[in-house]
């Protein structure tokens, strides 16, 4: 198993990085941003009936603009805010279907909904119920849809409440917001395949799908344009995460009854592009909520592909895995998929052909998921036994995305991670002379092989040069990858991290300086403080190197949050030292845009002006810190 001392690709070479995620790479068959669903685009099928939507007249478009700047520069909370909010909403209720049609005034009633309580929401919706499909598959109208449905979590809990006040003031009956969403789901229920096939009107049968199961995906909650609070404008998307929230039986039933649909015509849903991103949304809600429907669906998925033309080198699947719109279900499919299941369909149709689907532009995406979904040792083994004689090739070819999530997996199950990194470093020549090894970090940081890293030119069949320490320190740091970042993340994530922690150690200060002020570097230092497999010691080995070169850290970007999060796990001693750098440039970091906030953390006022009182301050956290790993522990 694995490469010999020197494998066939062992010329020196950069390796190409894959793009982001793996998607992007030239000549991998998929465009860039593959991991994101594609907004509505500004033109697409033809809207049902484009000229009888009402004019919406400057007047009225001046109007609804001054409101929604009033509402903007109001107090968060008042009786006077709400009965603007109120008086404006109901003046959209009367031009609602205006309003969704037209670009600019679909932007301004995505805003308005986002204030928007309960009943002017019903009413809007409702003012709009009659036109369900035209502003579904109108252009502007799909973000008002998705605007609104988005609000559902919300609103729901104030429901009971506001039926309560409605009965008390005698108001006329008015549709709630439960049979109102029900009522779009049976119109979409009703003539599914054009819904999920449009090019809008697919974005409403998502959001629909994610609204009845109670779980907003990430991707639409970083594309919802409703949230306009401060909190929810500071989030980073990449902080998001699938956010759960209460729903009534009645949505359950209706999702149960949606997505039954896709069975009626699952090979449209499998090969056309549009309908099939609605299907995929669909598995990740029934996976969360009703993970049998979710089973059967992938086994209907799995039993139509593995029933087609067989393929001249193994399952008929394989064919589908080359290509775009059918591997990328298949993906997903593989990603909910339970862990007994999961193992049946590679030993049916992936084994023994994981080399080919490694070096394919595409089949290499659906590998990728495979072994991202891997849980247990009975599944990695074969499959590792299978890939390991190529990782270098892997490489070589611009798919590092798959070694990455091979190196994941060994991570995640617990094996076979002495046999990959040995790998590793043999794949990056710098496995032998053993010299070589102190090297791989900005190796793997980089994904450049050792030659090609330090600019050497070995000929064919020469014994390999010793590292020359000089050699390592006068090399300033490369640029350092998304996918070289994670694949150190994980290696210090491995039972022994000794030899990257060696490695890491090994950099001068500018170099750790250059790794920890770099976007995807910064996250390698983030692993060294939060892996429980590097110990107090080595966590400070490391981190001692960067003595000296403070303030640059808290002067960036990126290198500050690094700064922030060793300032956090820093004993009382380590403290001082940090303030005391810090406090001989302070006026430099109080200008700067970044520093002044480190200054902050650190109290850097008071350790310069008052440090008996810091000293006690900062001991103080530190035995509140005390206390509540103790509690954490127990």
């Amino acid at each position: 198993m694995g490469l010999g001392p020197r494998s066939p690709h062992k010329a020196g070479r950069r390796f190409p990085a894959g793009g982001k995620r793996g998607r992007g790479a030239k000549g991998s068959g998929r465009p860039s941003g593959r991991q994101r669903e594609p907004c509505p685009p500004p033109d697409g099928r033809s809207s049902p009936a484009l000229d009888a939507h009402p004019h919406l007249s400057p007047e009225a478009l001046g109007y609804f603009r001054r409101a929604l700047s009033a509402l903007k520069e109001a107090p968060e909370a008042g009786e006077e805010r709400e009965l603007m909010v109120h008086n404006v909403l109901k003046e959209a209720e009367a031009q609602a279907l205006a309003l969704a049609t037209n670009r600019t005034g679909s932007e301004m009633l995505q805003e308005l909904l986002g204030f928007s309580p309960l009943k002017p929401l019903c009413r809007v919706l409702a003012a709009l119920r009659s036109n369900w499909r035209c502003v579904a598959c109108h252009r502007c109208g799909v973000h008002v849809l998705q605007s609104a449905l988005l609000q559902l979590p919300r609103l729901l809990g104030s429901c009971e409440e506001e039926e309560e006040e409605a009965e008390e003031e005698k108001e006329p009956p008015l549709d709630t917001l439960e049979e109102l969403v029900l009522g779009l789901a049976s119109e979409v229920c009703d003539d599914f395949l054009f819904y999920c096939g449009d090019t809008h009107g697919s974005f409403v049968v998502r959001t629909l799908l994610q609204v009845l199961g109670g779980t907003l995906l990430e991707s639409e909650r970083a594309r919802h344009r409703g949230s306009r609070s401060p909190e929810a404008q500071r989030t980073p998307t990449r902080e998001c995460k699938p956010a759960d929230f209460e729903v009534p039986e009645s949505f359950l039933n209706c999702l149960q009854d949606l997505s039954s649909c896709f069975l009626k015509d699952i090979a449209v849903f499998i090969t056309d592009k549009i309908s099939s991103f609605c299907f995929q949304v669909a598995l990740q809600i029934l996976h969360r909520k009703l993970p049998q429907l979710c089973a059967h669906l992938c086994n209907a998925v799995i039993d139509y592909l593995s029933n087609r033309n067989s393929s001249a080198d193994g399952s008929p699947l394989l064919l589908f895995l080359r290509d775009q719109t059918s591997s990328r279900l298949l993906e997903q499919v593989l990603l909910v998929l339970e862990p007994p299941r999961l193992q049946s369909l590679f030993e049916d149709h992936f084994q023994g052909q994981l080399q080919t689907m490694a070096a394919h532009p595409i089949a290499n995406f659906p590998l990728q998921r495979l072994l991202d979904a891997v849980t247990t040792p009975e599944l990695l083994s074969p499959i590792f036994e299978e890939l390991s004689p190529a990782l270098e090739a892997v490489l070589a070819q611009g798919h590092p995305g798959v070694v990455i999530a091979l190196v994941g997996a060994c991570r995640r199950v617990g094996t076979h991670q002495a046999q990959v990194l040995q790998l590793l470093l043999e794949a990056f020549h710098c496995a032998e002379p053993s010299s070589r090894q102190v090297a791989c970090v900005p190796l793997f940081a980089t994904l450049m092989a050792y030659e090609v890293y330090y600019g050497l030119v070995e000929e064919e069949g020469a014994v390999p040069a010793d590292h020359q320490a000089e050699m390592g320190t006068a090399r300033a740091l490369g640029e350092v990858t998304v996918l070289g970042s994670l694949l150190l993340q994980h290696l210090l994530h491995f039972s022994t991290p000794g030899l990257v922690l060696r490695s890491l150690s090994a950099l001068t200060g500018p170099q750790l300086l250059t790794l920890a002020q770099s976007p995807a570097g910064s996250h390698v230092l983030d692993a060294v403080l939060t892996s429980p497999s590097v110990t107090r010691k080595q966590r400070r080995r490391v981190l001692k190197t960067l003595k000296g070169q403070y303030v640059a850290l808290a002067c960036s970007r990126h290198g500050s949050r690094v700064l922030d999060a060793i300032w956090n796990g820093a004993a009382l001693g380590a403290r001082k030292e940090i303030a005391a750098e810090l406090g001989e440039r302070n006026q430099e970091l109080i200008k700067d845009p970044f520093g002044h906030h480190v200054a902050r953390n650190v109290a850097l006022t008071t350790f310069l002006k008052r440090r008996e009182a810091w000293e006690q301050q900062q001991g103080a956290v530190a035995k509140r810190r005390r206390v509540l790993n103790s509690i954490l522990e127990d």
